[in-house]
């Protein structure tokens, strides 16, 4: 930042307005200013920082002690700095609270205190508090950073020499723009920290690997692992000795599983013997209980054997009975045909039989009725032989046609 005009109103000593044209001290960045006491050079300091910060540049001062008592009441009272910074124009202007006379008939009123800011784009900053927010933004240092750095009072240097450690590096990062260095370096830090955590996980890994590594003694490595399982070996020979232990133990796993392979074929070729063998033997097994189950029939083929003979030996017979049935069956119709007629026949017998019984019946009947007409014709009493006779008569008359005899109905 370099201050290149400041305008003082009515500020401090200064009764009227006063112009200073920084710009004539030149480019060399570094500016004494001397004078008598009482000159005003505290004034100079006081006004510069008033106008960035609103403040004076001491901390024993008050804005409100910036109002001149040597300038008229109706002399305004203010500062205006005209600086530079990153190659751009800026121009601040602020105003404390003071009392003037008022605009409208008589008395004074209070002038609020105010300050604007013109940006090089031409913008308007205004109101005190947007102002100095935007000049910590752009200059990058506070009030105290700033009297202590670019603007230092008579016995404020020796401040920043017995500042602690902590503020003048917080000053110099703000001078020299180095925070972020700052911020890579703490990130460098952190990337550091976790490089250091994992590198210690990895090393407590391999560790914990090597502990549980298993080599034969004959092994030639077999040395190195013990002491590397001391801890007495360096990392990179931890890492190339587990390479060559990966290696070994690769190579023996290539040739157990080759011999592997090799007893699986022949244990296939076993496997396909014996179940040839077992084939073999169940084979045996079935001959011999078929053997034995031959045997067991023999006496039974033989017995079979005789009776299809007799039963071949009675074939001319069974021939003789087929034509005898041959015969029988085409008599079949033939018989049928006489069972029928002698069954109309024997109905016909019975219905013959059945007439003459009839007619028998009906001579015997009549010769019944003309004895009983001859014997009522006589008077026959009932009591008598001759009437009991005719009662009979009747009674077999009666019996004869299906009615039956009642004495006490037929008497008389």
């Amino acid at each position: 930042m370099r201050p290149l005009q400041l305008i003082l109103s009515a500020f401090g000593p200064y009764a009227g307005q006063v112009t200073v044209d920084l710009e004539q001290l030149g480019r060399q960045g570094l500016y004494l200013i001397t004078g008598d006491t009482g000159a005003g050079k505290t004034t100079l300091f006081d006004a510069i920082t008033y106008a960035l910060y609103g403040e004076p540049s001491g901390s024993n001062r008050d804005p409100s002690m910036f109002r001149s008592e040597y300038a008229q009441p109706d002399t305004p009272t203010f500062v205006e700095l005209v600086f530079s910074y990153g190659g751009k124009t800026y121009t601040v202007r602020r105003n404390p609270e003071y009392k003037r006379p008022s605009k409208r008939g008589a008395g004074s009123v209070v002038q609020k205190a105010d300050a604007e800011l013109r940006l090089p784009d031409g913008r308007l900053v205004t109101k005190s508090r947007e102002v100095t927010r935007e000049i910590n933004r752009i200059i990058g240092l506070d009030r105290s950073q700033f009297s202590q750095i670019a603007m230092i009072a008579q016995g404020d240097f020796l401040k920043l020499l017995l500042a602690d450690t902590k503020s003048r590096q917080e000053i110099f990062r703000e001078i020299f723009k180095t925070r972020f260095y700052m911020t890579f370096q703490d990130r460098v830090k952190e990337r550091s920290a976790a490089l250091q955590k994992a590198c210690e996980t990895a090393r407590a890994s391999v560790q914990q690997y090597i502990a549980g590594a298993i080599c034969p003694v004959e092994n030639p490595l077999s040395p190195q692992l013990q002491r590397a399982q001391a801890g007495e070996l360096p990392f990179q020979d931890i890492e190339e000795l587990l390479g060559q232990l990966i290696e070994q133990d690769q190579a023996e796993e290539t040739r157990q599983q080759q011999l592997l392979d090799q007893l699986e074929a022949q244990l296939n070729e076993v496997s396909a013997l014996l179940g040839k063998a077992e084939t073999a033997q169940k084979t045996r097994q079935n001959l011999d209980t078929a053997t034995k189950n031959r045997d067991a029939l023999l006496p039974q083929v033989e017995q079979a054997q005789k009776a299809l003979q007799q039963e071949q030996d009675k074939q001319p017979q069974r021939d003789a009975f087929s034509r005898e049935l041959a015969a029988l069956q085409a008599a079949r119709s033939q018989y049928q045909e006489l069972a029928r007629k002698e069954t109309a026949l024997a109905a016909l017998d019975q219905q013959i039989d059945g007439g003459e019984q009839a007619q028998a019946r009906q001579q015997n009947d009549q010769q019944i009725q003309t004895r009983l007409e001859a014997a009522v014709q006589a008077g026959l009493s009932p009591e008598s032989g001759a009437g009991q006779e005719i009662a009979a008569l009747h009674r077999r008359w009666l019996t004869a046609a299906g009615t039956p005899y009642d004495p006490a109905r037929h008497r008389g």
